[in-house]
């Protein structure tokens, strides 16, 4: 009992050092173990106990994952996940089979096999928990881990049915092979039967006692029956808790499930990842470190360009292969359970079983921060145009319908239950609707439907120009995750930056960051379903509908603000800082002479003129404003955390120190567009003689991919050229009517 105590106090006290020091828990978790571990403190004595709870940690982890992906999340990946996952693992065995054995690591080929199915196992527990904690389980990137994960969590009961075998003649390994197989596919069938025709009518049992204790005692000897079962026939018992949990998925009580089973999941998963840290020997870690870390190193570059070049193969885009690529080249937490029967065969020395345990810890160890700054380098990397051709390289469409109409229609970003109900209220409105999706399985939907799509990247700025973004009425964005929703409207707003934008907020902290980079609406479920039901009980309590309307209107447009916790600046700030990491943004002094200065964001017209998006601003005198509004006054020494291109960069720079002609008060702007036919075609802006004739000044020409910002005079114009046009708005529309007249006889 002393030892369980001092267990979970070490998990709480480590986990809470990690959170206030901002790093992952499970960092925490597993120093903790290490503390308190034999090879430290020692006060931990009876290692069966703290292994146990450990072992329903992952048991729970695996049960709660198959509860959430259910068989309707893994069909969407299932080309990925069982092609590229068992393609992974005959060739990380076979890889390191060979490598092993030339280099004299082993001294048999059974004894490479053994070693490369230690490797090629990764870990399911610890990518769940980054997944989870970056609320990134259904990106495409955390689809494609999840299914590969599902598969090597799969191939365990394989492997370690063909274990005693290894040191066996080659027949003898066929044998277990198939026998292992063969146990395979029967266990598959009973389960379909059971969660057919049994686990329904059980859930209903115990949720007609309406006790919640009786329900979850239910659901967790159900979990621990099917997981002793499939140990007991020699399957591995996570397995077991997996298909327990898919199971449960079909079934109408399976959120109920998740509601129940999930703090008890947390709590052992803590203590699952303490007792990893109580394995590891920080003295063995120290003396060995160079080699452990040469180790860690290959086992990182070694899986990594096993899985990316998979995941590109089969079609996703470049940056999700190498996020999956390293998001899985740890060695996985089910290594233990073969490592230790592996010592039991002889299938591995003890100075070999030292170096693999070593090894697969500090990976453990290094996976969250992968995690955590993985996307932000990819980010920045995108900042340099050689890096950013490579990384978009292979973001073309994967596939374009045959119904594609790209003329004055609505692009839909996600096709999920939001997004389906989006282009359904569109399509009976009669509107043409554009879908971009990058699941394999909506698309076949879509395609079914005779939807019009293009399946591929909704946040790549090669898809949003075959989307043809520039000449769309509208676009409404239901991506999965926040990074891919705020690069998408950034980068459509670089191709239309006229758009009229609405966008779904996953998470409250994204509303504001939405806003300011350009989305016109911003809708975020969780506030919309409040607004909707206080709006019925308003009516239900006499008010009128047209006072109850105008309220919501107020606080849809002040960006929910009512209804948001209270949140301090500190954590304000840390958010942007957060959301900010993962895209291209820089500091600017605005300088003393700057023509900025006393000008408002609105009036000073950043965004048109730049593509720069201002984010936050520090006064000279410590104010800090986060999230600007567009009535925000510029002064002279602010400090402004722009978010853009290089390019937009060097423009706003150019707007901030040059004498660039600004609108005066009471003027506009508006995009005027070159007929195809146009006379003007071929000229030079001087020969327009706009300035003259209508007092306007050309400040911007957007050609296709190109945006020519503060044109010179002598600049050519071309057929289709958009230009952004400033001046009054009585002779604006003069010059739109002069240009529009002027098509070729």
């Amino acid at each position: 009992m002393t030892d369980l105590i001092i267990l979970f106090a070490a998990a709480a006290i480590g986990g809470l050092l990690a959170s206030i020091f901002r790093q992952p828990v499970i960092l925490g978790y597993l120093l903790a173990g290490i503390i308190v571990g034999p090879f430290e403190l020692g006060i931990i004595h009876d290692y069966e106990q703290v292994e146990t709870v450990a072992e329903l940690g992952v048991t729970f982890l695996l049960f709660t994952l198959g509860v959430e992906f259910s068989f309707a999340e893994l069909n969407k990946v299932k080309n990925i996940s069982l092609g590229g996952g068992g393609i992974q693992i005959a060739l990380t065995i076979g890889l390191t089979a060979f490598i092993s054995v030339t280099m004299g690591w082993v001294t048999s080929i059974p004894q490479g096999v053994f070693l490369g199915e230690l490797l090629s196992l990764s870990s399911t527990a610890v990518v769940l928990k980054a997944l989870m904690e970056s609320n990134e389980t259904s990106t495409p990137q955390g689809q494609v881990m999840l299914g590969i994960l599902i598969v090597q969590d799969l191939a365990l009961g394989l492997m370690l049915a063909v274990l005693p075998a290894l040191n066996q003649p080659v027949d003898q390994i066929g044998i277990a092979i198939g026998i292992a197989l063969l146990k395979l596919a029967l266990f598959a069938l009973g389960a379909i039967i059971v969660g057919k025709w049994l686990i329904p009518p059980l859930l209903r049992l115990l949720a007609k006692t309406e006790s919640r204790e009786l329900f979850l005692l239910g659901v967790v000897a159900l979990c621990l029956g099917i997981a002793l079962l499939t140990g007991y026939i020699g399957l591995s018992t996570e397995m077991g808790a997996f298909v327990a949990g898919l199971m449960i998925s079909e079934v109408e009580y399976s959120d109920q499930t998740l509601d129940y089973v999930e703090p008890l999941r947390d709590i052992c998963a803590a203590a699952f990842f303490v007792s990893i840290g109580i394995l590891i020997d920080p003295t063995f870690l120290w003396n060995n470190l160079p080699l452990i870390l040469g180790l860690v190193s290959l086992v990182f570059v070694g899986k990594s360009l096993i899985i990316t070049p998979l995941v590109v193969l089969f079609r996703y885009p470049l940056k999700t292969a190498i996020i999956t690529g390293l998001g899985l080249a740890q060695i996985g937490e089910f290594s233990f359970v073969l490592v230790e029967q592996g010592s039991n065969f002889g299938l591995i020395s003890q100075d070999l079983y030292m170096l693999v345990l070593g090894t697969t810890a500090m990976t453990l160890i290094v996976t969250p921060f992968v995690f955590r700054f993985l996307p932000i380098l990819l980010s920045q990397a995108e900042s340099f145009p050689a890096l950013e051709t490579w990384l978009t390289k292979f973001d073309a469409p994967i596939a374009i319908s045959e119904e594609l109409s790209l003329e004055n229609h609505i692009i839909v970003c996600g096709y999920g239950r939001v997004g389906k109900n989006v282009v359904k209220l569109l399509i009976n409105q009669g509107h043409q609707v554009l879908v971009i999706e990058q699941s394999e399985e909506k698309i076949k939907k879509l395609r079914d439907k005779k939807i019009p799509y293009l399946y591929g990247n909704a946040s790549s700025l090669l898809l949003l120009e075959k989307a043809e973004v520039s000449t769309a009425k509208g676009m409404a964005i239901a991506l999965p995750d926040p990074m891919s929703s705020r690069l998408c409207v950034k980068r459509a707003l670089q191709l239309n930056p006229e758009l009229d934008m609405v966008v779904r907020a996953n998470e409250m902290e994204d509303i504001g960051m939405l806003y300011q980079l350009g989305a016109k609406e911003v809708i975020q479920p969780e506030f919309e379903a409040s607004l909707e039901l206080s709006s019925h009980l308003f009516r239900v309590l006499g008010l009128s509908k047209t006072t109850i309307e105008a309220d919501i209107q107020k606080i849809r447009e002040s960006q929910y603000l009512p209804l948001q916790p209270e949140r301090s600046p500190e954590e304000i700030s840390r958010e942007l800082e957060e959301a900010v990491s993962t895209m291209n943004h820089q500091w600017y002094t605005l300088p003393t002479d700057s023509t900025l200065v006393g000008m408002t964001i609105e009036k000073a017209y950043v965004r048109s003129l730049t593509g720069v998006s201002i984010i936050e601003i520090k006064r000279f005198g410590g104010e800090t404003i986060d999230y600007p509004d567009a009535q925000t006054v510029m002064k002279t020494g602010d400090k402004l955390l722009l978010v853009g291109t290089p390019n937009d960069f060097e423009a706003f720079d150019y707007l901030a120190t040059k004498k660039v002609i600004l609108p005066n008060e009471g003027d506009a702007c508006i995009w005027v567009s070159i007929p195809k036919n146009s006379n003007f075609s071929g000229k030079k802006l001087e020969e327009l003689n706009l300035q003259e004739q209508f007092g306007t000044v050309v400040q911007g020409i957007r050609r296709q991919k190109k945006y020519i910002r503060f044109p010179d005079i002598k600049t050519d114009i071309q057929a289709g050229d958009n230009l952004l046009l400033f001046g009054q708005l009585d002779l604006l529309n003069q010059v739109s009517q002069f240009v529009s007249s002027q098509g070729a006889s």
